[in-house]
């Protein structure tokens, strides 16, 4: 039989460096349903981690939301894939990746708004897929500019009452905070893809507020509280 729709997680975020740079082990494995436990998975450590699950933010078309993996099946799938994983680390790995997942999610639904989603319940993650390997126009225009290449590469396929709509997200290490510079940080680029009249109108809508709303602010702030040019005196 196979396994229920809420099995899965939201986002399987595979082996990179910016998830091993989170903890001393690897970083979370490809699958990370329940079924990813198997019966070579040591049983010490595996006994000792949280089964519990949360639940996220994300619907899916099921009218139900995803689920994101325990700290057991973390551990179970990694060990499978012999990443050496440590019990210790899941207690920090699973709370990145769903606050990660969340952080997407919210990017997408940004872009979302106003489109349309709100009058049949809101829009619905569809399905998803890893492409760490697969690196995106933008990020390569990017890494040809001096900036660091994404450590990680997802699409999402979203349902907007009826539409699909592909959303590319480019997952980067962020910059530390100085007031905790141990602590993860992560820069999430999400925006749609390219492939549909849709997504095209989605990206010059987008470039033109911003263009529009930076016009503007440096408008505003050459002008007095009268409206007139600095140093202006008539």
């Amino acid at each position: 039989m196979g396994e229920s729709p809420a099995e899965k997680c939201p986002v399987d975020h595979s082996s990179s460096s910016g998830w091993s740079n989170t903890t001393a082990s690897k970083p979370p494995p490809s699958e990370c349903s329940s079924s990813s436990i198997s019966s070579s998975t040591p049983t010490d450590a595996l006994g000792s981690l949280p089964t519990s699950r949360e639940t996220s933010s994300i619907p899916r078309n099921s009218n139900e939301n995803w689920v994101y993996p325990s700290e057991a099946q973390f551990f179970a799938a990694m060990a499978r894939k012999q990443h050496n994983p440590h019990a210790s680390d899941m207690k920090v790995i699973v709370p990145i990746h769903n606050a990660v997942n969340e952080r997407a999610w919210a990017a997408v639904r940004s872009w979302e708004a106003g489109r349309g989603g709100d009058g049949c319940g809101g829009i619905k993650l569809v399905s998803f897929r890893g492409k760490p390997g697969n690196r995106s126009p933008k990020a390569w225009v990017k890494v040809l500019f001096g900036y660091t290449a994404p450590f990680d590469r997802h699409d999402w396929i979203i349902d907007r009452c009826g539409m699909r709509m592909r959303y590319v997200i480019d997952f980067y290490t962020g910059r530390p905070d100085p007031s905790a510079p141990h602590n993860p940080s992560f820069y999430i680029d999400a925006r749609p893809a390219l492939d549909s009249w849709e997504g095209i109108k989605m990206r010059i809508d987008r470039f033109w507020e911003q263009w529009s709303n930076k016009l503007f602010s440096n408008s505003a702030t050459s002008l007095d509280s009268k409206g007139r040019p600095p140093g202006s005196t008539s």
